[in-house]
Formats: structure tokens, C-alpha cells, sequence
């Protein structure tokens, strides 16, 4: 990549935001952003001068952003363009410009599928939006969430996700407060060593792995193990109890 990176997209939500507020403190210089939706992070990366300008559809923004969009918009018109979706979301624009898409997600499993839109696979949070668009056509997709949601007793890292939006063959990169890993050139069960190892909270990687050791020796085949009795158990586990953590039986 060249010193100033590739292109930036940034999915909507506060974990997009807060990636966009460390890039302000980062080294780069120079950035780009060919995106869908500019939100506060971004406009505070060209107010800063670490964005030279940004391609995107709408905005986004706080209350306190469009105040500062709208007093300062002669600073901003002429490093923002707003394009219709058909043109921002277009897959040969995306893959030839290369772009680096950033977005959210619920959850990832071990082999790196992702949800990132309904949680326990049937209450909906969000829309797809454009992530599909540059997850399938950017030159690297990367997707981020914190390893534990709901005060621990979510686990963002499962055995299976119970819904899938973004196939493993569409994720490269998954991060969380635990690490990172690139997934690029491994087979499915490097993947899921390499996800629980990085990415997985301590408090259940324990369980991973013995879910993980056991659909190694269990499952009816080797080359992505799973235990279809049980994939879904975590969430099982949440709707009875408000706790994916296995639980002794009375």
C-alpha cells in the first residue's frame, strides 16, 4: 500500500467512529475516503487535515458535527462529493480503486462468517447498508466489534453466527479489543484457531476451543468441523438464561 494508504470506507455505528477518531492520532497523512455514509469521525479527519477529501452518499452526523458542517461549509465543498448510490456502492469502482472497507459487525464465528445485523439471529439491529457492496469488492474487508457485548454475557466470537450476512469468503480481517487476525491464504480450521487465539475474549476461550477440539474429532467432516447439535448453543444459552457461559445443571 502506498504510504498514504488506499482509499477509506467506514460503516455507520460508534465502533466505525472510534476506528476514524484513532486514525486523527495515527501517522498516516494524506488519507482518502471513497465511502457511503461521512460521519463524524471523518468530517473530524478533514477538519484536522488528515483527510484530503471524501466521496461518499450522505452524512451521518451528531448534531454538533452538522452544526459545524453547516458554519463551515465553504471549507468543506470542495473536499466532499456526494454521488448517487449507484455510483458510490458500484463494485467496479470499489475493486479498481481498491478500497480498504471498514465495517461493524454483531458477530463472527470461528471461520470467520459474520453477522451484522440481527442479533440471536432473529431481532433486527441495523440494515445491511453498503458493507456487502465493499466487503465483496474492496481490496481488503475488515470487520470489528468488541469481543463481549451485554456486560459479558455475549460472546461476539461463536461457535456459528445465527445469521448470516458476510461469508467467510468475503471477510479478511477481524478485529477486536483482543487482537487482530488476517485470514487471507488460511484454511477454515487455521482460521478458527487463529480468531479464538486472537480475537475471543478470555472469558470464553476456554469454551471455544473445547467446542473447537471436540467438532475436530466429532464432526462428519474434518475440513470445517462443527457439531450442528450444538453450534447454536451459545445462543440457547443467552435466550434461557441471559448468559452465553455454560452453566452447571441443579
Amino acid at each position: 500500500m502506498p504510504a498514504n494508504l488506499l482509499p477509506l470506507q467506514s460503516g455507520v455505528g460508534n465502533i466505525a467512529n472510534a476506528v476514524l477518531f484513532g486514525l486523527e492520532e495515527g501517522n498516516f497523512e494524506g488519507l482518502t475516503s471513497y465511502t457511503e455514509v461521512i460521519q463524524d469521525g471523518m468530517i473530524r479527519l478533514l477538519k484536522s487535515g488528515k483527510l484530503t477529501c471524501a466521496s461518499a452518499t450522505a452524512f451521518s452526523l451528531s448534531p454538533e458535527m452538522l452544526t459545524e458542517v453547516n458554519a463551515n461549509m465553504a471549507s468543506y465543498r470542495d473536499r466532499i462529493v456526494l454521488r448517487p448510490q449507484e455510483i458510490s456502492n458500484h463494485p467496479e469502482i470499489i475493486r479498481r480503486l481498491g478500497v480498504i472497507a471498514m465495517n461493524g459487525m454483531i458477530e463472527a464465528n470461528i471461520y470467520g462468517n459474520v453477522n451484522s445485523t440481527h442479533v440471536m439471529g432473529s431481532r433486527i439491529q441495523s440494515g445491511i447498508g453498503g458493507s456487502g457492496d465493499f466487503a465483496r469488492n474492496g481490496y481488503l474487508s475488515i470487520f470489528m466489534a468488541p469481543s463481549i457485548a451485554q456486560k459479558g454475557t455475549i460472546s461476539t466470537i461463536v461457535p456459528m453466527v445465527s445469521h448470516v450476512d458476510h461469508t467467510e469468503h468475503d471477510v479478511q480481517v477481524i478485529v477486536t479489543e483482543q487482537g487482530l487476525v488476517d485470514l487471507r491464504g488460511l484454511s477454515p480450521r487455521q482460521r478458527a484457531h487463529l480468531i479464538i487465539e486472537k480475537c475471543c475474549n478470555p472469558d470464553y476461550k476456554s469454551l471455544l476451543l473445547d467446542y473447537l477440539n471436540r467438532a475436530e474429532r466429532l464432526s462428519y467432516g474434518k475440513h470445517t468441523p462443527h457439531l450442528p447439535t450444538e453450534s447454536l448453543g451459545w445462543h440457547t444459552r443467552y435466550l434461557r438464561s441471559g448468559d452465553m457461559r455454560r452453566r452447571e445443571e441443579n
